[in-house]
């Protein structure tokens, strides 16, 4: 059986005191909930504040972004070195905001992937469509040759440190939510390319998470879908009061 797993993206937000308060109200509240998987991906300046206080509570850390190289003259960016010093576990790649604000193409994705999976870390590869594209009739198109091209050169056995999330880039902030049916149709398909690729094995045992204006009060409904293992969060991560419930899904508060 698939753990869940449910992350928090904090994007450009918090400040290094105010990501330390965060993660300290949910490693108290999160304590003992060993049947899931939890993350949080704060800023990269509070990723050292925060990893010592969540240490031992088995909450992750996780990082937004990485980049392509391990070190260099590279100005601006952050090295999977720089992470892992840090107590990073995982990391965020692909992400909408990444692909479509900052241009970063399905190539560039796969050698940010690659990069961590060669140093230990675990890795969130997103996939999504846009309202035009999906209005267009070609989400399944669009994520076939995402995940596609950001699995390039993986095999088998680096599928159980990568996690596949749909993040339809017209729910992402937006208020708007995929019915669970619709999200769930996806996570089907994805599902299918796993096992067309990697066998029907390894698509079983693949998790793949639903982002997109998750909020406490449809988790419970979009966790019930057979194929949706678990969210990649935005907003609703960023107090407690939404992100516990959510975690807390099927357990009330």
């Amino acid at each position: 059986m698939r753990k869940k797993y449910i992350a928090g993206n904090w994007k450009m937000h918090k400040t290094a005191s105010e990501s330390v308060a965060l993660a300290d109200a949910l490693a108290v509240s999160l304590a003992g909930m060993k049947d899931r998987k939890i993350m949080i991906a704060p800023a990269f300046t509070a990723l050292s504040a925060v990893g010592l206080r969540i240490a031992g509570s088995g909450i992750l850390l996780g990082a937004q972004n990485m980049g392509p190289e391990e070190q260099g003259a590279h100005t601006g960016e952050v090295s999977v070195l720089m992470l892992k010093d840090l107590g990073v576990q995982a990391v965020i790649l692909g992400h909408s905001e990444r692909r479509h604000t900052y241009l970063e193409g399905d190539g560039l994705v796969n050698r940010k992937l690659r990069l961590a999976l060669r140093h230990g870390l675990e890795v969130i590869l997103c996939v999504g469509e846009t309202q035009e594209e999906r209005d267009g009739g070609v989400t399944r198109a669009v994520v076939e040759r995402q995940l596609g091209a950001g699995l390039e050169g993986v095999v088998e056995a680096d599928l159980s440190r990568i996690t596949v999330a749909y993040e339809p880039v017209w729910a992402i902030g937006t208020g708007k939510t995929a019915t669970p049916a619709d999200a769930d149709e996806v996570h089907f398909h994805i599902r299918s390319l796993i096992a067309a690729r990697f066998g029907k094995r390894a698509a079983e045992e693949q998790i793949i998470q639903y982002g997109g204006s998750v909020k406490p009060a449809n988790a419970a409904e979009l966790m019930s879908r057979e194929n949706i293992d678990g969210f990649l969060v935005g907003g609703a991560a960023l107090s407690a009061d939404s992100f516990v419930p959510i975690v807390r899904y099927d357990r009330g508060k």
